[in-house]
């Protein structure tokens, strides 16, 4: 079963230690640069550990920003080992579902690297919708809640 867990002295590693193929390593930072930017911007980041049972798979990290009635899907990954088996659909509901129950948002923002058709297929299955816009050379998309 999937579930979201704060990253915290306990799983850290384990979120370090995941790897994205070869094929997919220009479309997110790591996950250690991730956890850094955390640590930067404590006031707004929470990084999460997505685990199946008593692994940990991938790694999701929101931007809250409650003033602007947003939050960001700041970064979304699953391992390399774990993909294909629908993870990453329940992971994501997951999130819109913890960040629904927030109810601080009218809008959650994803974006996406053009050409990485997986997570803009994905993406879109969720409900999210592409708004024209771009942030540097990401297509943003976003679920209305």
């Amino acid at each position: 079963m999937i579930s979201l867990e704060r990253v915290n002295e306990q799983n850290y590693q384990h979120v370090f230690a995941l790897e994205l193929a070869d094929n997919q390593k220009g479309f997110v930072s790591s996950n250690m640069k991730s956890l850094a930017q955390a640590w930067i911007y404590y006031d707004r980041a929470r990084p999460y550990a997505i685990r199946n049972d008593n692994d940990i798979i991938g790694f999701i990290m929101f931007d809250y920003k409650p003033s602007e009635k947003k939050a960001e899907i700041w970064r979304f990954m699953i391992g390399k080992d774990f993909q294909g088996k629908g993870y990453g659909t329940e992971a994501l509901s997951s999130a819109i579902r913890l960040l629904a129950n927030e109810n601080l948002f009218s809008t959650i923002q994803i974006n996406y690297v053009k050409g990485n058709f997986p997570a803009k297929h994905l993406y879109e299955k969720l409900g999210f919708q592409e708004t024209g816009e771009m942030e540097e050379n990401e297509i943003v998309m976003k679920l209305y809640l």
